[in-house]
């Protein structure tokens, strides 16, 4: 009797981590998810907003687009940060930095910044997050509109 019991309970154990496992990862406004960024109004032209939970920086280009940067570093992964003042991203590993869009300016990072797909609903900027898109430099259909 004790064996079968102590073997129901690893096989529950078993089970619910199996099914924790199984279980996404991500949630709405999370990172791997649907991000409400917020209202098309809210972000300025030519600003650039961080994003944490998203992983994200939302530029907003000067005529009016919207482009979701992911903020890892494509040399070797590095999260990479938006530099006001210098108008760039920049790589604090190995020196990469990237302009406005996301594009290379100074390797050694060999291509753009990868960025997530963007809808606009409702006046509401939503940025999906479950999926990145590789690119080897902007190109101005990569933009969203309201």
């Amino acid at each position: 009797m004790g064996v079968s019991a102590l073997s129901l309970v690893a096989l529950l154990e078993v089970g619910g981590a199996s099914l924790l496992f199984m279980k996404p990862r991500s949630s709405e406004g999370q990172f791997g998810g649907l991000v409400t960024a917020g209202t098309v109004d809210s972000f300025p032209s030519r600003s650039v907003t961080e994003f944490p939970d998203g992983r994200f920086y939302l530029v907003r280009a000067a005529d009016g687009g919207f482009l979701a940067v992911y903020r890892r570093c494509t040399h070797l992964g590095c999260n990479v940060n938006w530099e006001a003042e210098q108008n760039r991203f920049f790589c604090p590993c190995h020196a990469s930095s990237f302009d406005l869009h996301g594009e290379v300016k100074n390797p050694p990072a060999p291509r753009a910044l990868d960025t997530f797909a963007i809808r606009i609903e409702d006046s509401r900027v939503l940025v999906d997050t479950s999926r990145l898109q590789n690119r080897d430099g902007f190109a101005p259909e990569q933009l969203a509109y309201a």
